[in-house]
Formats: C-alpha cells, sequence, structure tokens
C-alpha cells in the first residue's frame, strides 16, 4: 500500500528539503536516492549539479543554458549533506528513495519519474512512479509538494511536523 500527502498550505513556494527531511524524521539516509525532472535554484556548484533539467549559468552578464544529466544518483546521507550545506528551494523534481541493496543497473531499467506532467499524482489510488522506490519526494512547481510512501509512519511524521497537510486521497475527493 501506498500512502499519500500534499502539504499546499503549511508554507508557500517552499519546498525546502532541510524542512521536508526534519518532518519524516531524517529518515532519508536510510534510502539512496534517484533524482530526475530536477530544477534547483541553487546557491553552490554542488547543489546546481543535481539539476537534471538546466543548468543556469552566468558568463559576462548573459545568463546560459548548459545541459543538464538525465538523472543523478546518490546516498541519502551525501544528499543530506548538500542540503544542509545550501537548502536552496527545489522548483521541481522528483526524488525518488530505493532500499540500499537495489543496485543502480536494476533502478535504471525503469522509465525515469517525472513532476511535470504526470497525471498519476492526480488519481486515486496514490502511487509511487518507480516501480522499485519505496518513497518519493515531489517538489511541484515551488508552490507545494508531494509526498509518497510504502511506510504510514513516514506520512504520519510529516503529517504531524506540517498539521495543515493534507491526505492525497481526501485533497482528490474535494476537486
Amino acid at each position: 500500500m501506498v500512502y499519500a500527502v500534499i502539504d499546499e498550505k503549511s508554507k508557500r513556494y517552499y519546498t525546502y528539503l532541510k524542512d521536508v527531511f526534519a518532518a519524516i524524521g531524517n529518515r532519508q539516509t536510510a534510502y539512496n536516492w534517484l533524482l530526475t525532472d530536477t530544477e534547483i535554484m541553487a546557491h553552490s556548484k554542488e547543489l546546481d549539479a543535481l539539476n537534471t533539467k538546466v543548468y543556469w549559468r552566468y558568463q559576462d552578464g548573459k545568463q546560459l543554458v548548459s545541459p543538464a544529466p538525465e538523472y543523478c544518483f546518490l546516498s541519502g546521507e551525501e544528499l543530506t549533506r548538500i542540503v544542509l550545506q545550501d537548502d536552496s528551494q527545489w522548483l521541481w523534481g522528483v526524488l525518488s528513495g530505493f532500499d540500499k541493496s537495489i543496485p543502480l543497473a536494476e533502478i535504471l531499467k525503469a522509465p525515469f519519474p517525472e513532476a511535470d506532467g504526470y497525471k498519476g499524482f492526480w488519481e486515486d489510488p496514490p502511487s509511487i512512479q518507480h516501480p522499485l522506490a519505496e518513497i518519493e519526494i515531489v517538489p511541484w512547481d515551488g508552490s507545494f509538494v508531494l509526498l509518497f510512501s510504502k511506510s504510514k509512519e513516514i506520512i504520519d511524521s510529516f503529517r504531524a511536523a506540517f498539521p495543515e497537510s493534507q491526505d492525497l486521497h481526501e485533497y482528490l475527493c474535494e476537486l
């Protein structure tokens, strides 16, 4: 079973992962993470390297776009370290968390999860996009965050930290 929550009321225009990690009791360190479809307003080169949509850089006062990788894969500890050093706003992305025993080669056999354009977020019952993932954190357009998990405890922890968040099933029924 997958549990899901949407938080669009606690903070406006936020997805700052430091807050999300604290809300889930820092359980992100228990997983390896595949980052796809990410757009981050990074203030450091290390966080900017996690952008998978586009790299923005400036040269001679002009904004230039550089190619970005299709995905990033890193441990929960490494992701946490980067976020703690630069807790910048994540506009878009899918952060898919995997049991550490699953090799990257197996993970890469499935299509990459996407944030913008994935209709499954708005269908009931909720589902995690990547078939091998245990958890997905989805910053959505810099406006809210979606959290999907096979662990009810993670969702309950998030909801306790952000009491204005809503069960995604209930949210969809209100639409």
